[in-house]
């Protein structure tokens, strides 16, 4: 697996590098987007050099395998020449060219680890884009800064800090929405693009308009898609890296011609400066002319020589005239007296005074000159002084408190979450540091400056210029040192943080698994069968096989907890806290496991003993089942004779009555049997015994069967009877009852015992009845069938049958006969008054009726008129009274 040693030099001098934030297989390979990300990032990057050969790759994993290409790449951007390529086409030479390339990264200082010629020249995609990322960070990064990544991060947010909606924090999600590649491009080339015009919430615009810029202007490829940016929820930190490399190293070329220009320019003005110096140095040298140190000692000269002007001068302004007064006037009269001129003594003369004159007023000019310029010289100085001062001021004041800060521990007593939050703080006030490095650099050049101009006070400027520098040296180191300890720290407490996620993970389902354990042993099983109880048994004996395995899970659990324990004493690691990842702890874990252990034997004796018990109940079953199988089938077969008795027409109804009573008198003799059975199903009912799959018969079946047959042989025997008491009483003949009989079976083809209304219907038109087809045929079969099914029932039965027949066959009074009665008391009325009643029947018959008959509600009724004619059909069953 590829991974690379912290970013520091190590005692052998070589470069090791961070790890990558994490390994290869997590950064990359999980996440199908970032590879694929990694895989065009990479091929641009490759080509960018490669094309100054005059080639290019298409494939980084197949284009590499023979290792000439891999090696061409080194030479171009490392500048050098690598041993001479093989050039054959077999394994052994491929292997051998992609050797020399890796021993030339070998040789920069870079460790390589797990990254064989083998896999390179198999295509492996993984250690091929893991090589190619190490070239990158070694010869497009490293060169930033020692640490590459903080160095190009800081690059990126000192060149972005002025831009409004840009803020660098990382290499991934703070430039997805485009506006930091803008950024860079228009703080180094403003006339490409109009940043003002930007928007946030537009960022493939942004993306595609930097990377259009910078391909077509600044010779960049384009590395990125701006689709699989704007679609990946966190871009891939390398690619983005790679890509913010190609600006830093575009832009650099142009960053040090400029740094070289105003050096060059910074030398000359000093330079300039000097000579000037030194011209006034020799000037006022030769005139005697010595500077003050303070402007108030040059101040004091210049009014002095304004004194001069203005009071000592203009008396021997006024002598001079005068003098040449009086030489012109002594002139004039000697040669108007024919006098000789007169002639001054040698140096006296007018002319002499006069150059004499003229040489004092350009001393006087030259002196004032000398003046001005002296004061201007020390006004520079102590401008310089001064911002010397104010600078270091406000130096001290931000370094004030900085190395208590830095030689703070609280990192020792931080969780992972605060330590990350000091890191972020710490590159916060690293980034702070850096930019304060210019105030460091303008303090030292002033002071430098103040002692080639020859300060007065540059013991005491020095003094505090090199305090200063001292003090800044410290705070650098105090820095990397802070930086080292926060880092190392979080490793550790970012390794003892997933052990306590692998510890929750594991110990989460391990801890479920013992509840529910715990909870299936001590679960009151509930069983009917032996079979049920054998399942238990058998799952449990699998449970008890689990055991093992379960033993090893709890103890690879607490090893987990151990090497936690193991690296805070190891590393003097200062927990803050327990597992926040879980509740669960290892005293929890242990005492849960004993529990279990402790239960299962509790649980072996509780099946041993619901075994027997179910051994018993299953005696029990087959007891009750023996006998109710016997029971069932007799009832059965008794209800069909019984059955078939009344329904066969063997011999008279005296012989079947005869019959039937013998039978009654066998099934009571059997109840004996029913006896022993309901004893049975008592023993069993005690043992709570629900089911038997022996039987299909229940106690409830043989209860109800037992009551059915002996209800069925009493109503038979009642219906045999009723049937003798028809017979006689309406006078039909043995042979009539037998044809009736003879017709009711036949239609009765479910051996039901009754008749349907349309079997009914079929078996009155077979006995003479004519029942038409119609609406009148109809009508008559309901009058019949709500004599024969009074209650509604659907059905006939063989003694409503025969009532039926007695009553069709027989002489009696019928409704129809009743009506007409009634009409000739009511003199051929449809309505019977009651004092018509009263006038013809006996009063309590008249009051009978007038207590019975409903109101009258014909059109042509009468008040107190009463219908008759729904009285006398009721009073035949064919209505109800």
């Amino acid at each position: 697996m590829y991974n690379m040693d912290q970013d520091q030099y190590d005692g052998d001098g070589e470069i090791a590098y961070m790890h990558q934030e994490d390994d290869w297989d997590r950064d990359m390979l999980l996440d199908p987007a970032w590879e694929k990300q990694q895989r065009k990032t990479f091929t641009a990057w490759c080509n960018s050099h490669l094309r100054k050969a005059g080639t290019q790759i298409d494939n980084i994993e197949e284009d590499f395998r023979d290792g000439l290409k891999l090696m061409l790449l080194l030479e171009v951007i490392s500048g050098e020449r690598l041993a001479k390529p093989e050039r054959g086409k077999m394994r052994v030479h491929k292997i051998s060219n992609v050797n020399k390339a890796l021993n030339f990264i070998t040789g920069k200082g870079v460790k390589l680890v797990s990254i064989g010629a083998e896999e390179i020249v198999d295509g492996n995609a993984k250690m091929t884009l893991g090589m190619i990322w190490t070239i990158i960070l070694r010869f497009a990064i490293q060169d930033i800064s020692t640490s590459a990544k903080e160095g190009l991060l800081l690059w990126c947010q000192r060149k972005t800090a002025p831009y409004k909606n840009v803020n660098i924090q990382n290499f991934h999600i703070s430039w997805k929405d485009g506006l930091g590649f803008c950024a860079l491009i228009h703080r180094h080339r403003p006339e490409l693009i109009d940043y003002a015009k930007l928007r946030k919430d537009d960022p493939m615009t942004n993306l595609n308009t930097a990377f259009d810029v910078a391909e077509k202007y600044l010779d960049i490829p384009k590395m990125l898609d701006a689709e699989d940016i704007v679609g990946t929820a966190r871009p891939d930190e390398k690619a983005i890296m790679t890509y913010v490399s190609s600006f830093y190293h575009a832009f650099s070329g142009a960053q040090k011609a400029e740094t070289a220009a105003n050096r060059i320019c910074k030398v000359l003005a000093v330079n300039q400066e000097n000579e000037q110096l030194m011209e006034d140095y020799e000037k006022l040298a030769s005139d005697n002319r010595l500077p003050e140190n303070t402007m108030a000692a040059m101040q004091q000269k210049l009014e002095d020589f304004r004194d001069y002007r203005r009071l000592h001068k203009p008396p021997k302004v006024q002598e001079k005239c005068q003098l040449e007064i009086n030489f012109n006037t002594l002139q004039t009269k000697l040669r108007l007296s024919n006098r000789p001129a007169f002639m001054p003594s040698e140096g006296k003369m007018v002319s002499d005074i006069n150059n004499a004159w003229g040489g004092l007023e350009g001393a006087e000019k030259g002196y004032e000159e000398w003046l001005l310029n002296e004061i201007r010289r020390l006004e520079r100085l102590d401008h310089l002084a001064e911002k010397f001062r104010q600078k270091a001021t406000i130096h001290e004041a931000w370094t004030e408190g900085k190395e208590a800060m830095l030689q703070k521990h609280d990192y020792e007593t931080a969780s992972l979450s605060e330590i990350k939050a000091l890191l972020k703080k710490h590159e916060a006030f690293e980034s702070d540091l850096a930019a304060h490095q210019d105030r460091v650099e303008q303090i030292a050049a002033i002071a430098q400056e103040l002692n080639e101009l020859d300060y007065y006070d540059s013991p005491s400027v020095n003094t505090r210029c090199q305090n200063i520098c001292d003090q800044w040296d410290a705070l650098g180191a105090l820095t990397h040192k802070r930086s080292d300890a926060l880092q190392r720290t979080e490793k550790l407490l970012e390794t003892i943080d997933q052990l306590y996620l692998e510890f929750a993970k594991r110990a989460a389902p391990f801890n479920n698994w013992m509840e529910g354990a715990m909870e299936d042993l001590q679960d009151t099983f509930i069983v009917h069968t032996i079979e049920e109880i054998q399942g238990l048994s058998t799952a449990h004996e699998q449970f008890k096989a689990t055991l093992p395995e379960a033993d090893k899970e709890r103890q690879a659990i607490l090893g987990i907890h151990n090497e936690i324990a193991k690296i805070v004493q190891t590393y003097h690691v200062n927990m803050a806290g327990t597992n926040p990842y879980t509740t669960i702890n290892p005293q929890e874990v242990n005492a849960k496991w004993d529990k279990v252990r402790q239960l299962v034997p509790q649980r072996d004796q509780a099946l041993i003993e619901e075994h027997a018990r179910q051994q018993n109940n299953e005696r029990l079953r087959r007891q009750f089942a023996n006998q109710a199988n016997v029971i069932g089938p007799w009832i059965q077969t008794k209800m069909e004779e019984i059955g078939r008795i009344s329904m066969e027409m063997n011999g008279t109804l005296e012989d079947q009555l005869t019959h039937l009573r013998q039978y009654e008198k066998n099934i009571v003799n059997y109840k004996p049997k029913i006896d022993q059975l309901e004893g049975d199903h008592q023993l069993i009912q005690e043992a709570l015994i629900f089911d038997n799959k022996h039987t299909n018969y229940t106690m409830e079946h043989i209860r109800v069967g037992w009551e059915q047959l002996l209800t069925t042989i009493a109503r038979t025997i009642n219906e045999i009877e009723n049937q003798v008491l028809t017979r006689d009483a309406k006078g039909i003949s043995q042979e009539q009852l037998n044809e009736y009989r003879a017709s009711f079976n036949h239609f009765d083809r479910d051996h039901s015992g009754t008749l349907g209304a349309e079997e009914f219907k079929a078996c009155l038109i077979s006995l003479g009845f004519d029942i038409a087809n119609d609406a009148q045929g109809e009508n008559e079969f309901s009058r019949i069938m709500s004599i024969v099914d009074p209650n509604r029932m659907g059905i006939v039965t063989f003694q409503g049958f025969i009532d039926f027949m007695s009553r069709e066959t027989a002489d009696t009074d019928t409704a129809d006969q009743v009506v007409a009665s009634f009409k000739v008391l009511a003199g051929d009325k449809n309505y019977i008054l009651p004092d018509e009643l009263r006038r013809e029947l006996p009063p309590d018959q008249a009051d009978y009726c007038i207590a019975r008959m409903a109101p009258y509600t014909g059109p042509d009724g009468v008040p107190g008129a009463l219908d008759y004619m729904s009285f006398s059909t009721a009073l035949y069953g064919e209505s109800d009274l």
